[in-house]
C-alpha cells in the first residue's frame, strides 16, 4: 500500500502537525447568571458547577475568569416577579440591579468584554420573548421596547448585544436605534437561528424565565428547517448584526456549518444549558469521562463553522487548558 492515512496518526506529534481544527480559550465566551441581593453563589441544581451570583459575587467571578484568559462574558439577570410587568419596564430603568452591575464591571475590570441579553422574558410577567397579546406574540409593538432596552444597555457599557428574541427585524430597527444615539461602536450578535428547543431546561430554571402560557414555537424556528436559517441570516446581515448565532449546538452543527459557508461574517454558536446538563448527568453516573466529553462537544462545535462558543464549559476548559 502507498497510502496510509495511519501514517499522520503515527505520534502526538504528528497528529498535532495535520490538526485541522483548533480551539483556544478565544474562541469562548462564559454564559453567567445574575441575582438581586449581597453575598450569594447559588449552585443551580440542574447544572452542576454553575452558579447564581450577587453583583459583588459575580464581580469576583469575572475576575477570576478573566485571570484564567476568559475574557467575554454574557450576563443573565434573574428579576423578582413583583419587579416585572407586561411592558417589561424594569429592562431599561438605569437604577435596574442589572445595568448597575455592569457599569460596575467595565469600572472594576475594564479588559473584560460584556454581552448582555435583549429579549422581554427575564422582565416579563408574562414569561415571553416578545408583548402578549390576547395570546398572540405581538412583533412590531415589541420592537420599541428591545430597543429601550438596547439603548440602556448601551448606555451602561455592554460591549456587545445580544437580541435573543427573534422578532423580524430586531437587529435593523436596534442598530439604527443604536446608530443614532452615537453608539457605533456597540456589536450586535443576533440570536439568528435560535431553535425552539428541548434542550433550554436548566437555563429556565436558573432565570425562571418560562412562559406563563403557551410557547415560543411563533417565534422561535421549527428544528425541522435549515433553509430558513439562511434567510434569517440574510436578513440580520443586511440589517446590521456584526456576528450570526445558532442556538443550540450540537443538535444544529449541520445549521452552523450552512452558515459558516454561506456568510462572510463570524458565526458563533450557544452550547446550551441542556447541553451542558446532559454531561455532567453521566459523568456523575459514571457512565462517560465528562473531561474528555467536553473537549469533543466544543471541538465539535469549532469543527462545524464556529469561530465563536458560548458555553458553560468555558471556565472548566480555560483551568484546564491554562
Amino acid at each position: 500500500m502507498h497510502i496510509r492515512p495511519r501514517r499522520n496518526r503515527k505520534s502526538e506529534v504528528i497528529r498535532q502537525l495535520v490538526m485541522e481544527t483548533t480551539l483556544s480559550k478565544n474562541d469562548l465566551i462564559f454564559p453567567l447568571f445574575m441575582v438581586q441581593g449581597d453575598n450569594i453563589k447559588q449552585e443551580i441544581s440542574s447544572m452542576p458547577g454553575i452558579f447564581r451570583f450577587s453583583p459583588d459575587q459575580l464581580l469576583a467571578e469575572i475576575q477570576q475568569c478573566v485571570d484564567l484568559g476568559i475574557k467575554t462574558f454574557c450576563l443573565f439577570p434573574a428579576f423578582n416577579e413583583k419587579q416585572k410587568d407586561k411592558y417589561a419596564t424594569i429592562s431599561y430603568d438605569e437604577d435596574n440591579f442589572y445595568l448597575k452591575t455592569i457599569r460596575q464591571i467595565k469600572k472594576d475590570i475594564p479588559g473584560a468584554c460584556i454581552m448582555t441579553d435583549v429579549a422581554m422574558d427575564p422582565y416579563s410577567a408574562d414569561g415571553h420573548d416578545g408583548l402578549v397579546e390576547n395570546g398572540e406574540i405581538l412583533n412590531d409593538e415589541t420592537l420599541e421596547i428591545l430597543g429601550k432596552m438596547s439603548l440602556a444597555q448601551a448606555r451602561a457599557g455592554a460591549d456587545i448585544l445580544g437580541p435573543s428574541d427573534m422578532m423580524d427585524g430586531r437587529v435593523g430597527y436596534i442598530r439604527e436605534m443604536l446608530d443614532d444615539e452615537g453608539f457605533t461602536k456597540v456589536s450586535i450578535m443576533s440570536y439568528t437561528a435560535k431553535y425552539a428547543s428541548a434542550f433550554y431546561g436548566p437555563f429556565r430554571d436558573a432565570l425562571d424565565s418560562a412562559p406563563k402560557s403557551g410557547d415560543k414555537k411563533t417565534y422561535q424556528m421549527d428544528p425541522a428547517n435549515v433553509r430558513e436559517a439562511l434567510l434569517e441570516a440574510e436578513l440580520d446581515e443586511m440589517e446590521g448584526a456584526d456576528i450570526l448565532m445558532v442556538k443550540p449546538a450540537l443538535s444544529y452543527l449541520d445549521v452552523i456549518s450552512e452558515l459558516s459557508q454561506a456568510s462572510h461574517l463570524p458565526i458563533a454558536a450557544y452550547n446550551v444549558s441542556g447541553e451542558y446538563a446532559m454531561i455532567k448527568a453521566a459523568h456523575q453516573n459514571g457512565w462517560i469521562d465528562g473531561e474528555k466529553a467536553m473537549l469533543e462537544v466544543l471541538l465539535s462545535i469549532k469543527r462545524a463553522g464556529a469561530r465563536v462558543i458560548l458555553s458553560y464549559f468555558a471556565k472548566e476548559y480555560a483551568s484546564l487548558n491554562p
